[in-house]
């Protein structure tokens, strides 16, 4: 029993997903920064929201050289318990995480947050706040996967792993209510925030939200990647 769980342990070890684990902490370690920055946005603190900037910048250029590193791995691999494409399709909307929250950082620069009303910056920090939940529970479920591969897949941890899926897309839905709900702010107060204002909102409203969307588009191809390995 021990020289199979080795076994078992060895082909992970050989295999992408340890790394794979580390690339998915990256985009949650990003959103984190992000969440710190909106608050900083809000504030105005022009100073702290570069500062985040730049730590972001940082950990989606980490999680972009583990995702060449992934990628360099597969086609090598004899031993995999899963598909390839499943496995690359999974990798590609996770790196998204860590992608939407640079875009989101970089967008807050362009334009600093004036004359904006404060239930529009109420809005922002309580989208922002459940899309963090959002990319902290998926963080979860990429976590459980390296405990699937090491107890080879049983019947009890895949159930654990897939009770989680519903709980991401579930926090999915709650940011597209507050997308919407946000929007509608943003355009009843195009008199005081302007025409320019209101654009570089919206922008800011789809790259924050985008966040849980590619957790929940994530979570979905690992739940592929299982049921169909």
């Amino acid at each position: 029993m021990i020289d199979y769980i080795r076994s078992v342990l060895d082909v992970v070890a050989e295999s992408p997903f340890v790394p794979l684990e580390a690339h998915a902490k990256k985009g949650v370690l990003a959103v984190e920064k992000l969440a710190e920055a909106m608050e900083a946005y809000c504030a105005g603190n022009q100073s702290i929201l570069e500062e985040r900037t730049d730590e972001i910048d940082k950990l989606e250029h980490e999680a972009d050289k583990l995702k060449q590193k992934i990628r360099a791995s597969i086609p090598s691999l004899i031993r995999l318990p899963v598909n390839k494409k499943d496995l690359l399709s999974f990798l590609k909307q996770q790196d998204s995480i860590a992608d939407y929250a640079q875009a989101a950082a970089y967008w807050m620069t362009l334009r600093p947050c004036k004359d904006i009303p404060e239930e529009i910056k109420e809005g922002f920090l309580e989208l922002m706040g459940t899309s963090l939940k959002t990319a902290r529970l998926y963080d979860e479920l990429a976590g459980a996967l390296y405990k699937l591969l090491a107890t080879s897949f049983s019947k009890e941890e895949i159930r654990e792993t897939m009770a989680i899926i519903p709980e991401v897309e579930r926090l999915e839905h709650d940011v597209d209510v507050l997308e919407t709900s946000l929007l509608k702010k943003i355009f009843e107060n195009e008199d005081t925030i302007g025409g320019a204002g209101v654009c570089h909102l919206i922008g800011l409203v789809e790259r924050v939200g985008g966040i849980a969307d590619k957790s929940a588009s994530a979570a979905d191809r690992l739940r592929t990647m299982i049921l169909r390995r």
